[in-house]
């Protein structure tokens, strides 16, 4: 096994060097960059206990860490998918929208608690919608123009996952409204995602179609691994929310992004304090 140690900003390598020392590595290179720390440890030391050990000490110093295969690299892979809320983007698209009725905090109770496995997702997306009847179709644009921002190293690691021939996947639990804007602002391969209902430029509180919950989600992956006549582990999965788990459980490597504990907890990573592109030093 290799790990990997890095920093959100620059840190002291010897702060990455003293963690490292817990795997007892017979090699380490300090691979930094200008803007942050980076470790890369080989044949280490690998059980539970060292896990929970390295977990422990870089959650304090607020470092990412991961344990991979020594010979795994990006070129391994020939699909990302990735979720888009809290993900891909910084914001929940269906909590800012609700914003616009003066219902954010009611609806965000809702989407946290989904996102924790607490609440159905198709229970927990309907009532949201519901609650959103009524709001001017204008509301999203507007959501999109002046509060949704991609998260950080987001292009970074998009630029270099396309220029390896990774083709990208965009599937969300959110809107079309926003994933196809998205596809072509970032020219990505395939999207998809919840259809909002809209009647004389009013949404109507409810969804056409069929829901993208955990289960479309995973069979969404499924399907354009066929597609593209390749296995789901050779598919890497990036999500934040309990409605990711399934897709990521077919995964070749699934990255766990600012998420919830009930997902760092089953995901092949974590990455807590990094942007998306701190996957790129891991596969290196």
């Amino acid at each position: 096994m290799k790990l990997t140690l890095q920093s959100a900003g620059k840190t002291p390598i010897t702060a990455l060097q003293h963690i490292a020392a817990i795997a007892e590595p017979q090699r380490t290179l300090d691979i930094s960059d200008a803007h942050r720390t980076i470790l890369h440890c080989e044949d280490v030391i690998y059980s539970e206990a060292v896990k929970a050990e390295v977990d422990a000490a870089c959650h304090a110093a607020r470092l990412d860490y991961a344990f991979t295969p020594v010979t795994q690299q990006l070129s391994d892979f020939k699909l990302l998918s990735m979720d888009m809320d809290s993900t891909l983007i910084t914001i929940e698209c269906i909590d800012e929208i609700a914003d616009m009725q003066g219902l954010k905090s009611q609806v965000s109770a809702i989407t946290e608690a989904s996102m924790r496995g607490e609440l159905d997702f198709n229970e927990s997306l309907l009532r949201r919608v519901a609650l959103l009847k009524g709001l001017d179709a204008s509301a999203l644009q507007r959501v999109y123009d002046e509060r949704l921002q991609l998260s950080p190293g987001a292009e970074k690691m998009l630029a270099a996952i396309q220029a390896a021939g990774i083709k990208t996947l965009l599937v969300s639990g959110g809107f079309t409204f926003f994933t196809d804007r998205i596809k072509t602002r970032l020219n990505l391969d395939y999207t998809y995602a919840n259809t909002l209902e809209i009647v004389d430029g009013k949404l109507t509180g409810k969804v056409v179609g069929e829901i993208v919950n955990a289960d479309v989600k995973k069979t969404t992956v499924e399907k354009i691994c066929g597609e593209l006549n390749i296995t789901p582990t050779q598919t890497i999965v990036m999500g934040d929310g309990a409605n990711d788990l399934k897709m990521m459980g077919i995964s070749g490597l699934s990255v766990a992004f600012r998420a919830k504990p009930i997902v760092r907890e089953k995901a092949s990573l974590a990455l807590n304090f990094v942007g998306l592109d701190g996957i790129l030093p891991i596969l290196a």
